[in-house]
């Protein structure tokens, strides 16, 4: 399966935003966005447009989002497509789709640190949904499925540090987790309004629809 494999923080770089690419490391002096706030290639010589047309900032929308959940466009161009065949509004109908993806699930219920971790997390099969193990990150979850570890990876050095930091998680509304069990549940979809996105997906909608 393809995916990105140059180095993170030259997103946030390339965006001018901090999409939480490396989890922990995004909140301390290492952020590359904190050391280097300029685009990756930048040349302070050189002279370069400071003003995006409007195309330019419905582009930039999209790369945030596609960032954000570590997809690569043909992937997020399936999501988007898929809004757009559901009933309801198409920007409120990508994001519920992309944060009902195991990968983010995981991640909101903080069995990882950041989204690339959880899609690691799952696609080394340590992850169960209702009894039965998940490989497949953009799995989508639907209310009452049942987000659990794999009794195995229990016994690994990675659970133990989770289990001591799930006490300090927040957890999503629509999501319910057992921090004593580590055990996770989808207990309704996502309503669009309580997601904190970093980008407008309106402008999203703008952009695919020309």
């Amino acid at each position: 399966m393809a995916r990105y494999t140059d180095a993170v923080c030259r997103l946030c770089r390339r965006v001018g935003d901090k999409l939480m690419l490396k989890g922990d490391r995004c909140y301390t002096s290492k952020c590359a966005l904190e050391r280097r706030s300029v685009p990756p290639g930048y040349n302070a010589t050189a002279k370069r447009r400071t003003r995006k047309s409007e195309r330019g900032l419905q582009l930039l929308e999209k790369q945030k989002a596609r960032y954000t959940y570590g997809l690569l466009e043909r992937q997020f161009w399936k999501f988007f497509a898929e809004a757009e065949r559901l009933p309801g509004v198409t920007g409120e109908n990508l994001l519920i789709l992309l944060e009902r993806r195991l990968d983010n699930v995981v991640y909101r219920l903080g069995f990882a640190s950041s989204r690339a971790q959880a899609r690691q997390v799952v696609r080394h099969g340590h992850i169960l949904v209702n009894g039965r193990r998940a490989d497949i990150p953009s799995y989508l979850v639907k209310p009452g499925d049942v987000i659990a570890w794999r009794e195995s990876s229990k016994n690994t050095e990675y659970y133990k540090m989770v289990a001591q930091t799930a006490g300090d998680v927040v957890i999503p509304t629509w999501l319910s987790l057992d921090k004593q069990k580590l055990i996770g549940k989808v207990v309704s979809l996502p309503v669009a309004e309580d997601i904190q996105a970093k980008f407008d997906v309106k402008s999203i909608v703008e952009y695919y629809s020309r």
